[in-house]
């Protein structure tokens, strides 16, 4: 877990993969890796997700961090870590974040309220993903919940975009987590050479 969060805190990106189209989600892995976006996450709403971390991990090898989003039970964590997930990203509270942390995956653990931060982090989790960020108020809403907790990983995710990152890391998020801001239609069949631009806007603005 100290390696994710040096990691997290380094690249201050996770791209979050989330397709209708499975070969589609696995090439927008690795052309996000080949593209130095190296924390990636496949959402297990996409198609045939666990298909495309078994293959994605195949290809990175074991050391590359590789998580699962979207993880909501126990059964979804085990699942997820046996395809090959190093790191399992939730977007609330609830059994996947015990059952994952218990397993001794590092967990992104999805907060909204004070009363989420509070539990999330007596749960032990790795960091905090502040989610939904945009429609809970942006970055005023972030730097709302640093006046009580400054010290806590925050990591928003929702509504991204560059511009916004930018601001978020500014008031002191750990990182940020970008989805179709970043991802596009790549994951659904789309081009692959604008999905490498955009990686290349969001390194820069994250680096």
């Amino acid at each position: 877990m100290v390696d994710f969060m040096q990691e997290l805190r380094a690249r201050r990106l996770v791209a979050i993969v989330r397709g209708t189209d499975a070969e589609a989600s696995f090439r927008t892995v690795m052309t996000l890796v080949e593209s130095g976006v190296p924390l990636v996450e496949v959402s297990l709403s996409g198609a045939d997700a666990l298909g495309v971390l078994r293959r994605a991990r195949a290809e990175l090898g074991p050391d590359a961090w590789l998580g699962a989003g979207t993880v909501l039970t126990a059964e979804d964590a085990a699942r997820a870590a046996e395809a090959g997930a190093n790191l399992v990203v939730t977007p609330g509270l609830g059994p996947a974040v015990e059952a994952a942390l218990g397993s001794g995956l590092p967990v992104l653990a999805g907060v909204l309220t004070p009363t989420d931060v509070i539990a999330a982090d007596a749960a032990g989790a790795t960091a905090l993903k502040l989610f939904p960020a945009a429609p809970a108020g942006g970055p005023t809403y972030l730097k709302a919940l640093l006046g009580p907790f400054p010290d806590l990983p925050f990591v928003p995710v929702g509504g991204v975009d560059a511009p916004a990152a930018a601001e978020y890391l500014a008031l002191g998020a750990v990182a940020v987590g970008v989805g179709s801001p970043l991802i596009g239609d790549a994951a659904d069949g789309g081009d692959l050479g604008g999905l490498r631009g955009r990686a290349g806007r969001f390194v820069e603005v994250c680096g």
